[in-house]
């Protein structure tokens, strides 16, 4: 359980360099439970990064980054033990394409989870309902729109019952007419409580459902606040120029 008052997720002073090009350089955050946290910057900014490392794709090269109270960082913990507390959705869906839909959401609980076969399956078709999937489950991937696939990754994602998801610009690879139907999912997550850390290139959807928004360049936060107050109203100038181009293209 975590302590009164702490947040759940807490990154403290971490740093990711690959060769002489330092990516992440001494990231503080926190993200309170229920809450949702919307990173933004331009491509190279260090989002993506910083969400891999939480997940443990990447090793930190200093700094703690804590879960409750496990130190996910602490070279003794057993990393697929941590990432069992974490649903993780990339851009481009990462679904095993010789897998149904119903197995690919059904592989982590029964592997990593010792779920029976037969609850994981009713679990991942009362999600796949859910997400208006109840008929793909037999389905493979590549029979779905972009979109599907992007829903059904989600699901597979949350079929563990994770403590804290992250989406790492999830609607990137989609079509235009595709984004608003993984957009409204993720929205129906925050209403449902869940803890969500995320990337996104989206600033309207960011202005609507994020608690907090962090701005990032070149590795570094340069500003955080709400919603309201970093994309309507940005006090540091790296913030206002991303977000007027942001504007110019949109």
């Amino acid at each position: 359980m975590n302590q009164l008052n702490q947040p759940l997720l807490r990154i403290r002073g971490v740093r990711k360099q690959y060769g002489s090009r330092l990516v992440l350089r001494s990231i503080d955050l926190d993200v309170a439970e229920h809450q949702v946290v919307c990173l933004i910057g331009g491509s190279g900014s260090g989002k993506s990064t910083l969400l891999r490392c939480v997940d443990l794709l990447e090793v930190v090269d200093d700094g703690t980054i804590h879960l409750g109270d496990s130190e996910l960082t602490d070279p003794r913990l057993d990393p697929d033990t941590a990432r069992r507390r974490i649903g993780i959705v990339f851009q481009a869906y990462n679904l095993f394409p010789h897998l149904s839909v119903l197995d690919n959401i059904t592989l982590a609980p029964r592997r990593a989870h010792g779920v029976p076969r037969k609850r994981a399956e009713e679990e991942a078709r009362e999600l796949l309902s859910r997400f208006g999937l109840a008929d793909k489950a037999k389905e493979h991937p590549d029979r779905l729109s972009g979109g599907q696939q992007q829903r059904a990754a989600i699901a597979r994602a949350l079929a563990t019952r994770p403590e804290l998801l992250l989406f790492d610009e999830i609607t990137s690879a989609l079509d235009p007419e595709l984004v608003g139907e993984v957009l409204d999912v993720v929205e129906d997550l925050k209403q449902g409580g869940l803890t969500i850390l995320m990337a996104t290139h989206e600033m309207g959807f960011a202005r609507h459902v994020a608690d907090q928004v962090c701005f990032l360049e070149n590795g570094v936060i340069v500003e955080q606040g709400s919603a309201q107050d970093v994309l309507t109203a940005p006090r540091e100038q790296a913030t206002q120029r991303f977000l007027a181009r942001v504007l110019e293209r949109s």
